[in-house]
């Protein structure tokens, strides 16, 4: 199926905060109480409508293990969204948010756009971490916050079609450049190369040819 724009994300944060069950409730719209821990990277993908444009968004799904922390680097580069994952239950996983934050910051495009996910909003009695807490993290940082629940889907969707939206309207405003796939963000066969908000037509650019 053609797209207008690919946009590649990673999901990072601590082992065992539910980033691989995240990624299977938006690809799959199913959740997996039990998942073997991600060895290096897994992948996802799903296409979604933004402004009328089919976007086809590439999820890299990253291990939590300081083991893994190197091949995880190498993936912050060509990514146009991050998904920053701690468990709201466990507040050991939302203390090492800043490491994390860091690390996505000195190897990503400065443009990257991150958002805040506090997971497992389902097991409210087992909470640790307020959502107020987790707000005042992403206002500081600079980034969209949202909590989430993998198991019963709450907010999934919304986490990473808004991460699109805002990656979306960057490319609007000229912030991203387009042309240049080391930002994570690829021209599909629906978008004019001359003119990123016409459509192509055909996926070859021919010269003198009138709308």
């Amino acid at each position: 199926m053609s797209y207008a724009y690919l946009f590649k994300y990673i999901i990072i944060g601590d082992t065992g905060v539910g980033k691989s069950c995240l990624l299977l409730q938006f690809t799959d719209k199913r959740f997996q109480p039990v998942h073997d821990l991600t060895i290096g990277v897994e992948f996802g993908a799903r296409m979604i409508t933004i402004d009328q444009k089919q976007i086809k968004l590439q999820i890299w799904d990253t291990a939590g293990q300081e083991a893994f922390r190197s091949i995880t680097r190498s993936y912050y580069r060509g990514a146009a969204g991050a998904l920053l994952v701690y468990d709201i239950t466990r507040r050991d996983t939302f203390n090492h948010l800043t490491t994390w934050l860091e690390d996505a910051r000195q190897h990503s495009n400065s443009n990257m756009v991150i958002m805040l996910i506090g997971n497992k909003s389902d097991l409210e009695a087992k909470r640790e971490v307020k959502r107020e807490e987790g707000e005042a993290f992403a206002r500081e940082h600079n980034l969209i916050f949202m909590e989430t629940s993998a198991k019963t889907a709450a907010n999934v969707e919304d986490a990473f079609i808004n991460t699109a939206k805002e990656i979306y309207e960057k490319i609007q405003e000229g912030v991203f450049d387009i042309n240049n796939e080391a930002n994570g963000i690829k021209i599909g066969p629906q978008i004019s190369p001359t003119n990123p908000n016409l459509p192509a037509g055909n996926s070859r650019p021919q010269s003198g040819s009138c709308c």
